[in-house]
């Protein structure tokens, strides 16, 4: 059905504030035209068919200058003017002023890393993974703004592949492997991401066939708010599951998601909590022009049960955050473009067709996303 423009501009209208605030409503909204499309942010206005709507200030994705093409699967935002990015090249991004400028502050020596994943303990201090088999898994930290750099890990098991790594506090954080003798791998820090150590896999439930998690975002493994919950996502095997742990990675239970799999591309590849009960699961299959059905979940009891989607998103999706100051909104985002939920994901929409790999907000209302070809982008609030 042919969408008239008085429609359109009213649901972008409710998509962008939505976007900016997670305003409680939503008028109808339609794709946004473009990877760079603003979202009108005025307060709603009668709007002649075949006239442009009225100017307003802009709000939406709005892309930040980085001066490189690299791709940023890891993103780490503090507040709304500081931010961190991890991506190919061993290359890490940092900026202080909103993504107006961007500084290089790349761990010397790391050009031939692959890095996943950053987790920002504040504006000066900062951990990132480097992934793949054997050594070239690694943790790098830095307490001084990315001016010097620390190897805090170096996994020395040809075995292992470690994917994501997070933190439950300033101290203690908590990094995943791939299976390693048929069970996933913890590495724990206790001391701000300093040193590490592989904990005992007693506690940790046997994989499946082919399962792993996806180093596609940094969010294959997440925390909760104020708390020792954790839990990580799984792909590839038969089914697509999600382990949890109130222990701070000691012992762990998994639950099965309706998210498909049972192929090397497909499963769960991003998590999100907005506390220790209400979760959010995304994936899909990530090859390019393959159909991504059912691709998202929720959960209300701390992942023990999940629920698909009533309305998944399109296609496949990377990265999923929720949005602050609400408790229903988060956003979602995938090479494709990006999702709003204005219903604790129960129903998605596309509010955007800009590709981007993960999203991060932050409580006082700053959201960012990176991805391909040296894209950051900052949620503007028109």
């Amino acid at each position: 059905m042919r969408t008239t423009r008085r429609t359109r501009a009213a649901g972008l209208r409710g998509a962008a504030l939505a976007l900016a605030l997670a305003a409680p409503a939503w008028a109808g909204a339609t794709p946004a035209a473009s990877a760079t499309a603003t979202l009108p942010a005025a307060p709603a206005a009668a709007v002649t068919p075949g006239a442009a709507p009225p100017a307003a200030a802009a709000a939406g994705w709005q892309p930040t200058p980085t001066g490189t093409d690299v791709r940023f699967r890891g993103l780490a935002a503090v507040d709304r003017s500081t931010a961190w990015a991890a991506g190919s090249r061993g290359t890490v991004l940092r900026t202080a002023d909103a993504g107006r400028h961007w500084s290089d502050v790349s761990p010397p020596g790391a050009e031939g890393l692959e890095l996943r994943d950053v987790e920002a303990l504040d504006a000066r201090r900062a951990v990132v993974l480097a992934i793949g088999e054997g050594e070239a898994s690694r943790l790098l930290r830095t307490e001084d703004g990315g001016a010097t750099w620390t190897e805090a890990f170096r996994n020395t098991d040809p075995r292992a592949f470690y994917d994501c790594v997070t933190f439950l506090d300033r101290r203690h954080g908590l990094a995943l492997s791939d299976p390693v003798d048929g069970r996933f791998r913890i590495l724990a820090t206790r001391d701000g991401g300093r040193s590490w150590t592989v904990l005992p896999d007693s506690g940790m439930p046997a994989a499946l066939p082919g399962e792993a998690g996806f180093a596609a975002s940094g969010q294959c493994l997440v925390t909760a708010p104020g708390g020792g919950d954790v839990w990580f996502a799984t792909g590839g095997a038969a089914t697509a599951r999600v382990f949890h742990s109130a222990d701070r990675g000691r012992t762990w239970t998994v639950t099965d998601t309706p998210v498909p799999a049972a192929d090397p591309a497909r499963g769960v590849f991003a998590l999100a909590f907005r506390d220790r009960h209400r979760g959010l699961a995304v994936g899909g299959d990530y090859r390019t022009g393959q159909p991504s059905p059912r691709a998202a979940a929720v959960t209300a009891d701390g992942g023990r049960n999940w629920t698909p989607a009533g309305t998944p998103p399109p296609a496949y999706r990377s990265g999923v955050a929720w949005l602050p100051h609400g408790r229903s909104a988060a956003l979602a985002v995938g090479p494709t473009g990006t999702d709003l939920t204005l219903d604790g994901g129960r129903t998605w929409r596309t509010v955007d067709t800009g590709s981007y790999d993960t999203v991060d907000c932050t409580p006082d209302g700053g959201c960012w996303a990176s991805g391909e070809k040296g894209r950051i982008a900052r949620l503007a609030r028109g």
